[in-house]
């Protein structure tokens, strides 16, 4: 049974207003579902509604992401805190204010090096169940490059089907999603700028991360050092998580369980039954 739409809410964490939607009850265990690079809480829609009917689900969009804040102009404001290190006090004021102590986790690429990030360091004892979406301790340079290069100079369309038609080609890897998720994922990341045009609904500046700080991409350490029950999802044309490279994550640290999705690349969008149905008896478990 599928639990309530869900509830569009903001809060003020380390200094930055978060936008975050809430599924279920707040009586409910929680999960928290973190997106990729460049995307927005929205991308968790199709999991959330089937996980809401057991668990309360809260999805943020990160700063510089959708509605939450972007930092000030000027390159200094957004090396210092687009990255890890603010992104987690920014995840461990918004889960006190939300009364969470202990969590599921549920990451996709970016959410997923972050989840590693925070359950191999400050959130340790309070992920208990961590699931990783297409993305390993390590990114291979190729992939950086092709991402540092879309991510960077947005481009800007005069219509929002004329965007939607672009984030079909450039998101085609995620698999299988229907003309009205398609339309749904368009509106939910999409800003119209002063000139009239329209453009993703992201700070550019994002993609100094990875020069800034390229230490946040390399999480071997703490993945190693998580505690947390693991379950790793692969692309099965994924660039960015070789099979090498999951087959080293189960023999190391949680020695995560694998499930290897058929038809898509970087990332699996987790709303086919075979993804979400496969998420929701490990969170169980």
């Amino acid at each position: 049974m599928l639990g309530d739409p869900p509830v569009s809410k903001y809060a003020i964490c380390a200094g930055r207003e978060i936008h975050y939607l809430e599924w279920g009850r707040a009586d409910m265990p929680p999960v928290v579902a973190w997106h990729g690079l460049a995307r927005v809480g929205r991308d968790f829609d199709a999991l959330a509604r089937q996980l809401s009917s057991l668990y309360r689900v809260i999805a943020p969009d990160t700063i510089g992401r959708g509605l939450s804040e972007w930092v000030e102009e000027g390159a200094e404001p957004g090396d210092a805190e687009y990255c890890f290190d603010v992104y987690g006090r920014s995840a461990l004021d918004l889960c006190d204010q939300l009364g969470i102590q202990t969590m599921r986790w549920v990451g996709t690429s970016m959410g997923g090096s972050f989840g590693m990030w925070l359950a191999g360091g400050p959130l340790k004892d309070r992920i208990s169940h961590l699931v990783i979406n297409d993305i390993g301790p390590e990114l291979p340079r190729a992939a950086i490059d092709r991402i540092v290069t879309y991510l960077g100079a947005p481009p800007e369309f005069n219509t929002v089907g004329e965007l939607e038609r672009y984030l079909r080609t450039i998101y085609a890897p995620f698999g299988y999603i229907s003309d009205d998720e398609w339309r749904a994922m368009t509106e939910a990341s999409f800003r119209r700028l002063a000139n009239g045009k329209v453009t993703s609904h992201y700070d550019p500046r994002i993609a100094r991360q990875f020069v800034v700080h390229p230490d946040d991409w390399r999480l071997w350490e703490r993945y190693d050092a998580i505690n947390a029950k693991t379950f790793l999802l692969r692309g099965e044309y994924s660039d960015l998580l070789s099979p090498e490279m999951a087959e080293e994550m189960t023999r190391r640290g949680p020695k995560t369980a694998v499930l290897e999705c058929a038809g898509c690349g970087h990332a699996p969008a987790l709303n086919v039954p075979v993804q979400t149905e496969a998420i929701a008896v490990f969170l169980e478990s």
